[in-house]
């Protein structure tokens, strides 16, 4: 696995790299120390995660993430400091996987890298199923190629899996809990608003009216459910 680390501090790109050493000794871990390098080692060095720091010396993490999801899905877990809400929030939105507070312990760094690359590998689903095929969307289970209205519509490996579960589900009402189980596992149970974001981002995409949405409907308080367009 080859990991960039898009950071300005050399003891947070050390610490990382210490980190993957005692967990996955084969990882391959590269370094930028602005967003502009991070853009472009994104293109030339094909990373299977990014770790971006949202204080950016030249352009900010959002503003590279924005960058980035213009041309790679690759992962992405944003580096953030504690307490500011609201860099989580809009990290999120703009098609982050995953992130974490500074400063953070080698376990807590190493179950979130686990947790978003799982949802990686799990997004194909491969498993025979027919594509779903209903109003504008259309969903191929076995590519996990999405298209809205004929469009390709790019979606982030969580989005996706968050997309499939609702699908197969059609119709039910599932749990806050039960999707951030599934989709981010047991330790995110409790991470509501990181489940609504990501609904949020999803219907955006989705072309689903998001002040009142039709597709993923909202059961307040209890979760969410799909309902075939």
């Amino acid at each position: 696995m080859k990991v960039l680390v898009v950071d300005d501090s050399s003891e947070i790109v050390e610490v990382v790299s210490l980190c993957f050493k005692m967990r996955w000794s084969g990882t391959q871990l590269v370094s930028a120390d602005n967003g502009k390098s991070g853009l472009e080692m994104v293109e030339t060095e094909n990373p299977d995660l990014v770790i971006l720091d949202v204080g950016l010396p030249d352009m900010d993490g959002f503003e590279t993430l924005r960058e980035i999801r213009r041309f790679s899905q690759v992962p992405v877990i944003m580096l953030t400091v504690r307490g500011e809400d609201v860099d989580v929030a809009r990290g999120l939105e703009l098609g982050a996987d995953d992130y974490i507070t500074k400063p953070f312990s080698h376990v807590e760094l190493m179950a979130r890298v686990q947790a978003v690359m799982r949802r990686v590998q799990g997004r194909v689903v491969g498993n025979g199923q027919e594509p779903f095929a209903s109003g504008k969307l259309w969903v191929d289970f076995a590519s996990g190629e999405v298209k809205v209205d004929g469009i390709p519509v790019k979606l982030t490996a969580t989005e996706y899996k968050l997309l499939s579960q609702l699908i197969k589900n059609e119709g039910r009402l599932l749990s806050h809990e039960t999707l951030l189980s599934r989709v981010w596992g047991d330790d995110y149970r409790e991470s509501r608003d990181l489940l609504r974001v990501h609904i949020q981002h999803l219907r955006q995409k989705l072309g689903d009216n998001v002040d009142v949405p039709a597709i993923i409907t909202t059961e307040h308080g209890m979760g969410y459910k799909f309902i075939r367009p």
